[in-house]
């Protein structure tokens, strides 16, 4: 991981919604699912784990052995991953993580679950014990998974605490960020079918970003979405869709939970976000019509890009 003291840094490591495509024609704009790498101030935040959070695996692991040659003097690979929800394309990806499986690394998971099991033993059923030859608990890893509610929670990451801390939320002055604090906000929303999905708000100092993926938008737009990403300095939107598929009479994708472009468009209109990143993209799309599509939503609005694997971006 590279050194961000100070700094805020956004790479997107996968950038597709559904399922990955590998494909010569999608290799501008990358084919593997959800995966977004955030260091701020040497803190490593991870939003989702598709297929993207495999080759930033293999980068922290690399970084690792060239630590130190002696293995039990290499430094700890630690990060916080954030999921959004549970579906495939945000999960698929963890159990080809290398990290997971060298017992110096700490892993902190948070989610949400409203099933009648954590978070914990989800996960465990869906990617290890009858999918993966590992149990969840034979991960070398120190995994510490964490359930979270909703809106009235926050997740603060602080160099003087080895592990987050989440909060409940008691005052305004709580989403603010103290001295090297980096506060995580999360908006829980239903746009996404069958159990919604969270939204999540990264701060430090005074830039923050918005990753609001696999969402759907609202005739005259979310109102709660755009309060929650307000002034941000990047919103990370959900756009798999162009108008003419979303509206298609043969196969709409009406109720998929999923926004167009022009949807997200109108999300960071609304927010008043400085940039928009369009992410989530239709597993279908080639970078030729990938392409044309940014570069006529580029002429609406300058401030915006379609989001591409190894993109990095410096908010500070």
């Amino acid at each position: 991981m590279k050194n961000s003291e100070g700094k805020f840094y956004v790479k997107f490591r996968g950038i597709r919604g559904s399922f990955p495509t590998p494909k010569e024609d999608t290799l501008k704009y990358g084919g593997n699912t959800a995966c977004v790498e955030i260091n701020i101030n040497n803190q490593l935040i991870i939003l989702d784990a598709g297929t993207g959070i495999i080759g930033l695996g293999e980068d922290l692991v690399l970084d690792h052995i060239a630590s130190s040659s002696n293995p039990f003097e290499r430094k700890p690979i630690n990060a916080t991953i954030l999921l959004s929800h549970i579906h495939q394309d945000h999960i698929q990806g963890f159990t080809f993580f290398k990290p997971a499986h060298i017992p110096t690394t700490n892993l902190y998971i948070f989610g949400y679950s409203d099933f009648d099991e954590g978070l914990g033993e989800i996960l465990s059923d869906l990617l290890f014990s009858k999918s993966f030859p590992l149990d969840l608990g034979d991960i070398a890893a120190s995994l510490n998974i964490t359930n979270i509610s909703g809106n009235n929670e926050i997740i603060i990451l602080s160099p003087d605490c080895s592990q987050p801390i989440l909060k409940t939320i008691s005052s305004k002055e709580d989403f603010v960020p103290k001295n090297e604090e980096i506060i995580i906000s999360c908006y829980k929303s239903s746009a996404h079918p069958q159990n919604g999905v969270m939204a999540y708000k990264i701060s430090y100092k005074d830039k923050s970003i918005v990753y609001a993926t696999d969402r759907e938008g609202y005739v005259g737009g979310d109102k709660k979405l755009a309060l929650f990403a307000r002034n941000c300095n990047l919103l990370i939107h959900d756009a798999q869709y162009s108008e003419e598929d979303y509206q298609s009479t043969v196969s709409p994708k009406q109720g998929f939970g999923h926004s167009t472009f022009e949807m997200a468009l109108d999300a960071q209109k609304q927010a008043h976000a400085k940039q928009l990143a369009f992410f989530h993209l239709e597993p279908s799309y080639n970078d030729e019509k990938i392409a044309a599509i940014e570069s006529e939503l580029k002429n609406k609005e300058p401030n915006c890009f379609v989001a591409k694997e190894g993109l990095e971006i410096e908010i500070i």
